[in-house]
């Protein structure tokens, strides 16, 4: 009985794992964009007077470099971004590094 409920708990363990790190980057990047500093990117970012994220990377003005240099360093009236991006959720259930982070809010927005 015990060796059968450690090989379930350890088949759950791996089924766990599994899920996490076939996190969906875009469903990742969404959350990012919609958690981040608690009330998410868009705050900022949705008004017409501030950087429109979507359309500055889909139209090639803003590169992955670029992103992720400001959301590591900030700029002007942006701040330092990674501290928040990692306290979401869903990035620290998938167990993203800053990078893969950076990645998932990127796909999102080039979507």
């Amino acid at each position: 009985m015990k060796k059968s409920l450690g090989l379930l708990a350890g088949i759950a363990l791996i089924t766990l794992s599994g899920q996490s790190i076939a996190a969906d980057p875009i469903k990742v990047g969404k959350k990012i964009y919609d958690r981040a500093f608690g009330r998410g990117c868009g705050a900022c970012h949705d008004i017409s007077s501030n950087p429109q994220l979507a359309a500055l990377i889909k139209s090639g003005d803003l590169d992955k470099e670029k992103f992720s240099t400001v959301l590591k360093e900030g700029r002007n009236g942006m701040p330092k971004a990674m501290a928040a991006i990692m306290a979401v959720g869903p990035v620290k259930k998938a167990g993203y590094s800053e990078d893969e982070a950076i990645d998932a809010v990127y796909q999102y927005l080039a979507k």
